[in-house]
Parts: structure tokens; sequence; C-alpha cells
């Protein structure tokens, strides 16, 4: 997975651990495509200050990551959801009702 989209993913994710300021930082960086630069003016800081806030909030996010592994139980529960739907796809037509239900079920799930 792409750097920009895993941190994207896990703020969203760890969003109440971080502080409000390296949450907007990291967002405004990641999510808003905003150069260090841009992100030191909106926020009245060094540049310096905003690749700090950034490093210090993706090695907080990793740590939680690794801890919790929130992310990849939930991508691992949707490639379970994923690949019964699949099977379900492929189950005798005679309960096509009761496989429609399921796989919308499942597809809440998602």
């Amino acid at each position: 997975m792409e750097k920009n989209v895993e941190i994207s993913i896990l703020s969203q994710i760890y969003r109440n651990v971080l502080t409000n300021k390296q949450f907007e930082i990291l967002d405004e960086y990641y999510n808003n495509d905003f150069s260090l630069s841009e992100i030191a003016e909106n926020h009245n800081i060094t540049r310096q200050a905003v690749r700090d806030n950034i490093k210090s909030g993706e090695t907080k996010l990793y740590d939680l990551e690794e801890k919790l592994g929130i992310m990849k139980k939930t991508k691992e529960q949707e490639k379970i959801v994923n690949e019964i739907i699949s099977e379900l796809d492929n189950l005798d037509r005679t309960n096509k009702s009761k496989i429609e239900k399921i796989k919308n079920k499942l597809k809440k799930i998602v």
C-alpha cells in the first residue's frame, strides 16, 4: 500500500490518539497535498516544526498499528467478506433470494 494512503487510513483510525495539531498537519500533508511551507504558514510555525510534527505523528501511528493492528484486522475481515460473497455467487441458484439477502448483509459490513 502506498505510504500516503496508509498514513491517511491510519490517521482516521487512530485520530483520537493524535493531538489536534498532529491530525490537522497530517491531514493537510497527506490528504490535501499541502506543502510544508503552506502548512507552516497555516499554523504559524516553521517548516521544520511541520516536518517534526509529521514524523512524530507517523511514528505514533505506525507504533499504534503495530500494537493494535486495527487496519490489518479490518483488511483481513474485508478480504474474508469478499471471499464469502464470491463463494455465494458460485452457489446453486435454487436459493437465490436467500443468497442475495446474505450477500447484502455482508456488503454492509465492508
